[in-house]
């Protein structure tokens, strides 16, 4: 029977891989420019749902395309985190700052902060507005719009790639593929939710949200409609991080990684902002960073400590985490 189930397993990835292949050849036009793909969701979009390879149960599991805040990966609310050690924590940074969450050789992710600060605290209510991506010599952006009176019909996310922004129609499977075939993003939701692919290194899924008023009034935000604070919350995988990747969120991903947050207290809280700290949300000079440019110097290296290492594979809640 494990011989056989192995076997469908393979068979399902197979399928998946046939299937993706589909969806990369599938163009409409000029091949070597951007281009979006109108289309219903039985037709060529991938959908709300994937598959992909648990190597713990050497299985093949099917997931939600939507993220989930308390699986492996996911960044949510005032700012909290679910590392790849499966560890809860918050980091609150500060307003109007970027930190890397994730740096490694070839991949390198920043965050914006947005926050206030009501009278009478001592630290400010902070959330993710945004995201630096950066890989290869390329750079993709995330936002979300700032925002006064919230409409769920109107779409406040924003994307840009290479400097150039990306249209993308307010369709539910709605696609969008670079040129050089590196990036896919899809609609997942009319407006305010999108998946996005990059080859070999990672995906994620994210929503914008507004604080609302209930919001508000339990955690004393104070926020009224002249910003409605709306931030990203968001569900990454990724695709063989190296055993040497850093970050607010990279590290937990780490062989061996020990949080050093307290959990046994009911907001563990990860500090040492400095240590993170960028420039710019499209700069990859936190006092961590691991990213080169020429992310393919060490690759000789890379690969060998990547095949010394056993990779042990996890999901929990839509979201996979593979350690070595």
């Amino acid at each position: 029977m494990a011989r056989v189930a192995i076997i469908l397993s393979g068979l399902a990835v197979l399928f998946l891989a046939l299937e993706l292949q589909v969806h990369a050849d599938t163009s409409a036009g000029d091949p070597t420019t951007n281009y979006v793909m109108e289309t219903q969701r039985e037709t060529i979009a991938p959908g709300k749902s994937a598959c992909f390879l648990n190597c713990l149960k050497c299985e093949a599991t099917c997931k939600h395309r939507k993220l989930d805040c308390f699986g492996y990966g996911a960044v949510c609310y005032d700012p909290r985190f679910i590392g790849g050690d499966g560890v809860m924590f918050y980091f609150h940074g500060q307003k109007d700052k970027n930190f890397c969450i994730v740096s490694d050789r070839n991949l390198h992710i920043n965050a914006h902060f947005i926050g206030k600060r009501p009278e009478g605290r001592h630290r400010d209510y902070t959330w993710v507005q945004g995201l630096g991506i950066m890989f290869d010599s390329h750079k993709l952006s995330i936002a979300a719009k700032k925002v006064g009176v919230w409409d769920d019909n109107v779409d406040q996310l924003t994307f840009s790639y290479d400097g150039a922004d990306i249209d993308i129609p307010e369709l539910d499977g709605a696609i969008w593929v670079s040129a050089d075939r590196q990036v896919v993003i899809e609609r997942t939701s009319e407006t305010n939710s999108a998946h996005v692919m990059i080859h070999e290194l990672m995906e994620v899924s994210l929503d914008v949200v507004p604080i609302t008023d209930a919001d508000s009034r339990v955690h004393n935000y104070q926020v009224t409609d002249e910003d409605r604070f709306a931030h990203l919350q968001m569900q990454f995988n990724f695709f063989g991080l190296s055993p040497s990747a850093h970050g607010v969120l990279g590290q937990t991903y780490r062989p061996n990684f020990k949080t050093t947050v307290k959990t046994d207290v009911p907001m563990p809280i990860l500090g040492g902002d400095e240590k993170y700290l960028t420039s710019s949300l499209l700069s990859a000079d936190c006092m961590v960073s691991q990213f080169s440019v020429d992310g393919d110097v060490d690759s000789a290296v890379a690969a060998s400590s990547v095949m010394q290492s056993p990779v042990v594979c996890s999901s929990k809640n839509g979201g996979m985490s593979c350690r070595r």
